[in-house]
């Protein structure tokens, strides 16, 4: 597997090697000691989700102030752009945001660490999201940031407005919301 660092160098991009031919093709999705091998992180996944949303569903940015999770997360039908905010108070990079394409296609994985709000919306008429998670969901440690607040300024490939659930119709603003 490949680990590139974000402009955010502890969100890490994680290729897979895929092996294909004519017939399609085969990987590896997760090996937990390749994995904390190739990251340098000791980590544990306990729990697995997995969404499915049609084109132009939002969701996020969603992070837990407690329990705070980890997440590896990865598309296996579709893409989607994917972003993760820094919610950490005492990093140099708060505020700050990475975004990227995760595909059917392209395979990669974006490895989120706790103190990130994490969001995604769907470029492809629908889309199935993957993601490990590092501690369990707690809904009501469960928080949520405005998608679309000018503070973070993230640069969402949508032409019209997203379709959001209601909890993140109702995100707040980053200088608003609890964070780490």
């Amino acid at each position: 597997m490949k680990v590139t660092p974000t402009a955010i160098a502890e969100v890490l991009v994680i290729e897979p090697k895929v092996f294909g031919d004519a017939r399609g093709f085969f990987y590896e999705s997760f090996n937990q000691k390749a994995f904390n091998q190739a990251t340098g992180l000791n980590l544990n996944f306990v729990q697995d989700n997995h969404s499915r949303s049609a084109k132009g569903v939002l969701r996020g940015l969603h992070y837990q102030i407690q329990q705070s999770q980890g997440k590896l997360v990865r598309v296996v039908r579709g893409a989607v752009f994917d972003v993760a905010v820094d919610i950490r108070k005492g990093s140099a990079t708060f505020g700050k945001w990475v975004g990227m394409e995760l595909s059917e296609d392209n395979h990669k994985q974006l490895w989120i660490p706790a103190g990130f709000a994490h969001g995604f919306v769907v470029t492809s008429e629908s889309a199935e999201f993957l993601y490990k998670t590092t501690d369990y969901y707690a809904p009501e440690h469960e928080r949520c940031i405005a998608w679309n607040d000018p503070a973070i300024g993230i640069d969402w490939p949508v032409t019209t407005q997203p379709s959001l659930s209601a909890k993140d119709q109702h995100g707040r603003a980053l200088r608003e919301a609890e964070t780490f």
